[in-house]
């Protein structure tokens, strides 16, 4: 097999430690990072450059989809492969729309993993089977998102705002979003202002809401 750098990011370190002895298994192929967080996976894969970045969906600060989108901003040459509990075809379609070439769920990490990683260093994608249906599913039956006023809501942020509102869902204070992001208290507080006013929401109830609906963050 080729020499691979590869980023894993998920924050049960127990999950990182068996994705770690199963790649590492494998001849010329090396973990140059290992992230507990989605912010902290995308700091790394500017500063490690890997093939391939292993994400999970469900992380603090920055959820996967997000921290895919980032990392392959900044360098689309990275493979990015999910690694994940969850099923959902708006997830799947969301991240293929994202660029991301490879889904995987962890239920079949022991008899997929390598093979999607080789995949996807080959330039092929590969899903596990019950997401590959789901794709084509997707494909054939190209229907309305479950909640069209959300999606047409959401897009109207940018991705710094998306990760503010996952911070703010997940009970960060201003003070602690702006430590999270190095931005100023004023620049958190005006970008949680701007957010409010987008997505017409009144009140932070109203924003968690929003981010469990759209599965920036987990109920």
């Amino acid at each position: 097999m080729k020499p691979l750098r590869i980023l894993i990011a998920d924050d049960h370190d127990v999950v990182r430690q068996g994705v770690r002895a199963i790649l590492e298994a494998q001849a010329g192929w090396s973990i140059v990072a290992e992230s507990e967080n989605g912010l902290e996976a995308v700091e790394q894969a500017r500063e490690t450059m890997p093939d391939i970045a292993l994400l999970d969906i469900s992380m603090p600060q920055l959820n996967g989809l997000e921290a895919a989108k980032q990392i392959l901003k900044q360098r689309p040459e990275t493979q990015v492969l999910i690694l994940t509990m969850h099923e959902s075809n708006e997830l799947v379609q969301s991240l293929l729309a994202a660029g991301v070439r490879g889904y995987i769920l962890k239920t079949d990490a022991r008899r997929d993993l390598v093979n999607a990683v080789v995949s996807l260093s080959e330039g092929r994608p590969f899903f596990t089977s019950k997401v590959a249906e789901m794709v084509l599913e997707g494909y054939r039956h190209r229907g309305a998102p479950a909640n069209l006023n959300d999606v047409t809501l959401g897009s109207r942020l940018t991705p710094r705002e998306r990760q503010v509102v996952q911070l703010l869902a997940e009970g960060k204070s201003s003070k602690e979003t702006a430590s999270a992001l190095n931005i100023s208290i004023k620049t958190a507080e005006t970008h949680r202002a701007n957010i409010m006013r987008k997505l017409d929401l009144h009140s932070l109830a109203d924003l968690v809401r929003y981010a469990i609906r759209n599965r920036i963050i987990e109920p």
